[in-house]
């Protein structure tokens, strides 16, 4: 049953009911606010979390100039891990499947075949073993084993998602490392940030990272950032759907209230620009440096108060320095879950830079290891080449599209497998009423 032109129409004016309450020229000045006096060096505890590697602006640059530039990199690595995501089924066992690529551009066939593979398994049965020895397929193109998931009481499903997904992923980017030459950008953070989570989210949980395999799948991350700076060659990370509240945590802690959910929230409304409606330009200020953030105030046309967005530029931010939150794990003053780092702790620390699209109203994150954004050289190079990628992708960088798409698994494909597993196990799936009523299963 649907709603009714009149439903539609009553919920509508809750939408303009909510909005009358709220002043976001408020919101303009505490963003500016935030940007001049905060963010050049955010504490939470006495420790700074948030800091400028270099200088500290916002900058602006035009989409068609971007696009056409000369790219710093001319080949460029990609490599993402999909999975068919947690599935429980009725002898208790949960399972997932993670499947990991690397993509280059231009094309590289003969790599994109290899693929490494990783089941993990989690069983309430104690006297269970699934673990299995890394196994070679295809002619010796994919390499897979199953791993059997530390016991947990809670959030089984979580933890045998994690420990596929960043095992297959970090497995392969450090197998495939002499590949790159140039550049290798990872699908999503630079390191295993749901892993590094759940000490804040469960004391348990916490434990459990610390335990051997957990942290054998963190250490390959820490041994491929290593690789790549023993090559001279920088890694990166480009997440597409970034969700830190690094920020938004530490002014809370300080009493400065934000009107932001999450710190790519706050970024969005620095980064944004609109017309001020007398020809003047609102929002991430000049090519060099910022200026103030764009209010967003819309009537009830659905217009916003403040002007159209300006769409024909990119707006950025220079790089940070990242301690807070998850990154802290891998911080300079952090234990990195007590595995050994051969280099300068401070080497590993995150950083990043913050990308808006006006286009498609979309930010992105760009991550690296301070170890390859310490030269500014660096930093530089790096920055160009996501501008002109997104500018002429209206999206993420070529090569992370080719390996989002080689990882991919698709909804047929994972029923498919599921099916394969029930024969297997001769177990059917745990069915939820939201699997008929999505179709996430077949009955």
């Amino acid at each position: 049953m649907t709603l009714d032109p009149i439903h539609v129409e009553n919920i509508a004016r809750l939408a303009y009911g909510i909005a009358g309450d709220v002043d976001t020229t408020d919101h303009e000045g505490l963003a500016e606010r935030i940007w001049e006096e905060w963010l050049p060096s955010l504490r939470r505890d006495g420790r700074v979390v948030i800091e400028p590697v270099g200088p500290h602006e916002r900058r602006r640059a035009s989409i068609d100039d971007v696009a056409l530039a000369e790219r710093p990199f001319e080949t460029v690595h990609g490599l993402d891990s999909g999975t068919i995501n947690p599935t429980t089924f009725k002898n208790g066992l949960v399972v997932d499947v993670a499947h990991a690529a690397m993509a280059a551009t231009p094309t590289d066939l003969g790599l994109h075949r290899d693929r490494t593979i990783v089941a993990t398994v989690h069983a309430g049965d104690s006297t269970a073993s699934f673990d299995d020895e890394w196994r070679r397929r295809d002619d010796g193109h994919t390499r897979q084993r199953v791993l059997h998931a530390p016991r947990v009481n809670r959030y089984a499903e979580g933890v045998v998602h994690a420990l596929a997904l960043y095992l297959a992923e970090g497995t392969h980017a450090l197998d495939h490392a002499d590949w790159v030459d140039e550049l290798l950008l990872l699908d999503g953070p630079v390191y295993p940030k749901e892993l590094f989570t759940w000490e804040d989210r469960d004391p348990a949980l916490g434990e459990l990272a610390r335990e051997a395999k957990p942290r054998a799948v963190a250490e390959t991350y820490v041994r491929l950032v290593e690789r790549f700076v023993e090559r001279d060659v920088p890694l990166a990370g480009f997440v597409k759907n970034p969700t830190s509240r690094t920020i938004v945590r530490a002014l809370g802690r300080k009493g400065v209230e934000s009107p932001w959910p999450d710190d790519t929230a706050l970024f969005t409304r620095l980064l944004e620009r609109r017309d001020a409606g007398d020809g003047s330009a609102d929002g991430a200020g000049s090519r060099a440096s910022g200026g103030s953030g764009s209010g967003n105030r819309r009537d009830e046309s659905g217009r916003s108060a403040s002007g159209d967005r300006i769409d024909d530029e990119l707006t950025f931010t220079t790089w940070f320095h990242s301690r807070g939150g998850p990154d802290g794990t891998m911080a300079e003053r952090g234990d990195a879950l007590g595995i050994d780092r051969e280099l300068d702790p401070i080497l590993y620390e995150p950083t990043f830079m913050i990308l808006y699209d006006p286009r498609t109203d979309v930010t992105y994150k760009l991550e690296a290891p301070y170890a390859f954004t310490r030269e500014e050289a660096t930093r530089d190079r790096l920055t160009r080449q996501v501008l002109a990628e997104v500018a002429t992708t209206r999206g993420p960088p070529a090569a992370v599209k080719k390996a989002d798409a080689l990882a991919r698994i698709s909804a047929t494909e994972k029923a498919a497998l599921r099916r394969k597993f029930e024969e297997r196990f001769d177990s059917d799936q745990q069915a939820t009423y939201d699997d008929r009523r999505w179709g996430k299963a077949d009955y």
